[in-house]
């Protein structure tokens, strides 16, 4: 009984760091996005609409209530 019965692991693979230059574009762009999504539950309504209708209001709605915005 010369083998082991557990399998020999192998050796984990290094983890690079990935720099803030790498980072920093799309966090920039997911800061925006979420932004205008923000816009769009909590304002899109009344004077500051930026797209005339309710069609925006409805598909939101239920989302505006669920982050507490009101709307009637």
């Amino acid at each position: 009984m010369a083998q082991s019965a557990a399998p020999a692991t192998p050796a984990a693979p290094a983890i690079t760091p990935i720099s803030l230059k790498a980072i920093a574009p799309w966090a920039a762009f997911v800061g925006v996005l979420m932004l205008v999504l923000l816009y769009f539950v909590g304002a899109e309504q009344g004077a500051t609409s930026v797209v005339s209708g309710e069609n925006v209001h409805e598909w939101v709605h239920d989302g505006r209530h669920l982050l507490g915005f009101p709307c009637h």
